[in-house]
């Protein structure tokens, strides 16, 4: 028998196309499953291993939505978050977590993230995030 929850998901992301995602991850089994997971959404999704990469790309192109993962409780992703923030501060960064760590959430939020989530994370997660932050207006190039 079907899933039905993941029929829902695939239809409601066919009808509803999205902007453009960067998608920050350093770990290639969750950049891949996150990567998916946003196509399936309808973004156009463009996706870096590297927080000096997506630096880079952030000077050149506008996106509706920014993923960058926490790589540790030394949160390497924070330059990526002050950057598009600083770029366009209505742009919505979410940030990704395998390690849970108050402080680090804490500073995130304070940054101006829009949401902070445990990896590895499901597709309904993503949905409500797109839903609720992804920024639908012709900033994005």
């Amino acid at each position: 028998m079907p899933d039905v929850r993941n029929q829902r998901f695939a239809q409601q992301a066919r009808s509803k196309p999205r902007g453009k995602v960067l998608l920050v991850e350093d770990d290639p089994q969750d950049l891949h499953h996150c990567y998916e997971l946003l196509q399936k959404q309808g973004c156009e999704v463009v996706a870096c291993r590297s927080h000096e990469e997506a630096l880079k790309i952030l000077e050149v192109s506008r996106f509706g939505l920014v993923v960058v993962c926490q790589g540790s409780c030394a949160f390497e992703g924070r330059c990526v978050l002050e950057r598009a923030i600083e770029i366009d501060r209505h742009t919505p960064v979410l940030v990704l977590t395998r390690c849970l760590e108050m402080n680090c959430y804490l500073e995130a939020m304070q940054l101006g993230a829009v949401d902070y989530l445990m990896k590895p994370v499901s597709p309904e997660q993503i949905a409500r995030v797109l839903e609720t932050h992804m920024c639908r207006d012709n900033r994005t190039d």
